[in-house]
């Protein structure tokens, strides 16, 4: 589904979107501006766009509906304490309201897939990579039956599901607080900033055929992860046979819950296990695949993120056209050590308070 080709054919949207936010901050330079509402936004237009096509009427609807899953996930109640009262459940009303947004995102959904069906019947969509969003290609595996089972529409929707979780949420997530944390260490920042603007001099604006190399750009995206993984605690596994790990018998159909957050601070494994430091990866192995176990952000093995090579362009894209045309500093005078970094818990890990920041237009650029 998200060959690199197909991944390639998203470019233009991308880009255009991309742009846009750039255009939005040239015409707010010099005032505070809400860069995690606006990242947000971003990556979630680019998400639906690639899944839905440009003229679905119900994407921006959709958006609504996961974002408020998202910040319910995150939300806390005395039933997580004591999940064995279930009348603490009920009277906090978060399953009432997580059934009630769950129906209203399939509802919301299947309209999609039924309009993109009969659009295909009437022969409206145009054949190849390059023209085709997501729903589209996975309701031609449908029903042409190309897949060694068959496709079912809560399947499609699932599938749908975990691109907007695995490519819209770790994208913005991550790029919030790869900017917060450059904020937060000036010399990383001036680093980066060097580094984009060196290979992307004389251009008026960064391509996607200069993110390869960005190699410290890159290593700042491995140590904002390690840090801030998108979804601390790893979707559930389940064992499928009787094994023994460390001592300890884990039964047949046990649930798994990995805690990437944990591993990622873990002093075992990683030096100064607080401090942002990107350097830390130079010459190193560890990378988004999952081979190297104690660094899994996008999970490992054959169940490991689907959206993960849907997810990296989103994240390196914005964050070098950011660092490109803008220099930025924090509100008010802030000192940059005084930048709260306090996150939030559930389902993902976004920042607690939004980031707030002053842009410039970079000289060179001006």
């Amino acid at each position: 589904l998200l060959t690199a080709k197909r991944v390639q054919s998203f470019e233009s949207i991308r880009q255009e979107e991309v742009s846009g936010l750039v255009k939005y901050i040239s015409s707010n330079q010099g005032s505070p501006i809400n860069l995690t509402k606006k990242i947000f936004s971003l990556t979630y237009d680019i998400t639906s766009r690639a899944a839905f096509g440009n003229t679905c009427k119900d994407r921006d609807s959709y958006i609504i509906v996961v974002d408020e899953i998202i910040k319910l996930s995150s939300g806390f109640g005395l039933a997580d304490l004591y999940p064995s009262f279930g009348l603490l459940e009920l009277i906090s009303g978060v399953r009432q309201k997580a059934e009630a947004l769950l129906e209203k995102s399939d509802g919301i959904l299947q309209g999609i897939i039924n309009e993109n069906r009969a659009s295909l019947k009437r022969g409206r969509i145009g054949e190849g990579e390059a023209k085709e969003d997501l729903v589209t290609v996975l309701l031609k595996a449908q029903q042409h039956g190309d897949l060694e089972f068959s496709l079912t529409d809560m399947e499609i929707k699932a599938i749908i599901w975990d691109i907007f979780g695995g490519g819209g949420e770790t994208s913005s997530t991550t790029v919030d607080w790869a900017m917060a944390e450059m904020l937060r260490n000036p010399k990383v920042l001036k680093r980066a900033q060097n580094e984009v603007r060196q290979v992307c001099h004389g251009k008026r604006d960064v391509d996607e055929a200069s993110l390869k190399e960005l190699k410290y750009l890159a290593l700042v995206i491995k140590e904002t992860m390690r840090l801030h993984p998108p979804f601390p605690l790893l979707v559930p596994r389940e064992s499928r046979e009787n094994c023994e790990i460390n001592g300890y018998q884990v039964p047949t159909k046990t649930r798994v819950i990995i805690n990437a957050w944990a591993m990622g601070r873990d002093p075992k494994y990683w030096s100064e296990v607080e401090t942002f430091y990107p350097e830390r990866f130079l010459n190193s192995s560890c990378d988004f695949k999952g081979t190297n176990l104690e660094y899994i952000p996008f999970g490992a093995g054959r169940r490991m993120c689907p959206g993960i090579s849907f997810a990296l362009p989103n994240i390196e894209l914005p964050l070098a056209k950011l660092l490109y045309h803008f220099d930025w500093e924090l509100p008010s005078g802030l000192p940059h050590e005084n930048l709260d970094m306090s996150e939030t818990f559930g389902m993902t890990a976004r920042r607690k308070d939004d980031l707030i920041l002053i842009p410039t237009t970079h000289s060179h650029l001006s």
